[in-house]
C-alpha cells in the first residue's frame, strides 16, 4: 500500500510540473511577441525587416558582443562595396575629365602684358609651411583612402594577394598616422586665414564674370579671390567632416554604437572623394592651368604685374601701407 500511494505522488508530482513548463512556455511566448502570422513559419526575410539588429544576452560589459546579426549591416555594405566606388569614380575621373575640357578649350592663362621682373610678397615662410603640411598629409590620406574604395577592383589583380595585403597594411598605419598633422593643419588654415576669407559684394562680381576664366578680363579681388574662397570653406568644411568622422573611426565605439560606426564611415568616405574632387582642380589652377600662380606657394612671392591682374585691390591696398614697392628679385620681361 505505502509503495502504491509513492506511486500516486510521484505521478502527480510529474503532472504538476509538466503542465508549470507549459503554462511558463506560453507566457514567455506571449511576451516576447514573436514575429510571423497566424499557421505560417517565420521566415528568415520577416525577421531581418522587423528587427534592426538580432541580439543575444552576454553577462561581460562589452554589451555590443551580444549582437549576433545587423540587417542594416547589408544597406552599408551595399554602399561600400558598389555606390561609393561608383560616385568616387564619377567624381574624380569626371572632374579629370572636365579639367581636360577646359584646358584644351582655354589653354593656360598667362598674364597680358608679360611679366615685370618686380615680385611682391604672397605669402609667408610660415603660411608656406601651413600649406605644404596640410597638403602633403592630404595626398597620403587621398592615396591610401583610395586604396580601401578601388584596391581591391583596380589594384589586387595587378599586385597579387600578398603585395596588396601589405599596401593595404601600411596603407591603414600612414592613414592613422597622417590624420592627426592634417587635423592640425585644417586648424591651422582656419586660424590664419579667416580674416582674408570672409565673403563679399567684391566676390560676387568676381563670379558672376566667371573670374576672367572664360575671357581675358580679370575681375578685382582681394588677397583671395572668390575661387579660392570657395577652395577655403570647402577644405575647412570638409576637413572637419573628415576629422570629426576620422576620430569616430580612429577610436571606435568610444561616442557610438555600430550604427554610428556605419555612418561615420559613410560621412567619410563620401566627403573623401568630393574632397579629392575639388583639390585636383585646385592643384591644376595652381600649377598647369594659370601661369605664376605656382610660384605663390613655391617661394612666396608673386611677379607685381600678375598680382595686379589677379588680385588688383590686395595689391593696392599693400602699396598703400608699406609704400612704394622695391623690386626683390629681377628677370627680363
Amino acid at each position: 500500500m505505502t509503495n502504491r500511494l509513492a506511486f500516486l505522488h510521484a505521478c502527480i508530482l510529474s503532472c504538476g510540473l509538466l503542465l508549470s513548463g507549459a503554462v511558463a512556455s506560453a507566457a514567455m511566448a506571449e511576451q516576447r511577441n514573436p514575429i510571423g502570422t497566424v499557421g505560417g513559419p517565420v521566415t528568415e526575410e520577416q525577421l531581418l525587416q522587423q528587427a534592426p539588429r538580432i541580439e543575444g544576452f552576454v553577462s561581460i560589459p562589452d554589451k555590443k558582443s551580444s549582437v549576433l546579426m545587423q540587417p542594416r549591416g547589408r544597406v552599408w555594405r551595399t554602399y561600400h562595396e558598389s555606390a561609393l566606388p561608383w560616385i568616387g569614380a564619377l567624381a574624380i575621373l569626371g572632374m579629370l575629365a572636365l579639367l581636360t575640357a577646359f584646358y584644351l578649350w582655354r589653354g593656360r592663362i598667362r598674364t597680358e602684358t608679360g611679366f615685370s621682373g618686380i615680385k611682391i610678397l604672397r605669402f609667408s615662410a610660415f603660411e608656406r609651411f601651413m600649406h605644404w603640411l596640410t597638403a602633403t598629409c592630404f595626398v597620403v590620406l587621398a592615396l591610401t583612402g583610395l586604396n580601401i574604395a578601388f584596391g581591391k577592383q583596380l589594384l589586387l589583380p595587378l599586385i597579387g594577394n600578398e603585395a596588396f595585403t601589405a599596401v593595404s597594411q601600411w596603407g591603414k598605419y600612414a592613414h592613422n598616422f597622417f590624420a592627426w598633422p592634417f587635423m592640425f593643419g585644417i586648424a591651422l588654415m582656419f586660424a590664419v586665414w579667416i580674416k582674408d576669407n570672409i565673403p563679399g559684394r567684391v566676390d560676387w562680381a568676381w563670379l558672376k564674370e566667371g573670374g576672367g576664366f572664360f575671357n581675358k578680363k580679370h575681375p578685382p579681388a582681394w588677397r583671395f579671390n572668390a575661387g579660392q574662397k570657395l577652395i577655403f570653406w570647402s577644405v575647412v568644411i570638409g576637413g572637419a567632416a573628415l576629422s570629426a568622422s576620422g576620430l569616430m573611426l580612429l577610436i571606435p565605439f568610444a561616442a557610438t554604437n555600430i550604427a554610428g560606426m556605419q555612418i561615420a564611415q559613410i560621412v567619410h568616405g563620401l566627403t573623401g572623394v568630393i574632397m579629392i574632387a575639388i583639390i585636383l582642380a585646385h592643384i591644376y589652377i595652381g600649377t598647369l592651368g594659370m601661369e605664376g600662380a605656382f610660384d605663390a606657394m613655391g617661394t612666396g612671392e608673386v611677379d607685381l604685374t600678375w598680382a595686379r591682374e589677379h588680385h588688383g585691390l590686395w595689391v593696392e591696398e599693400t602699396e598703400a601701407k608699406a609704400g612704394e614697392l622695391q623690386p626683390a628679385t629681377s628677370r627680363a620681361p
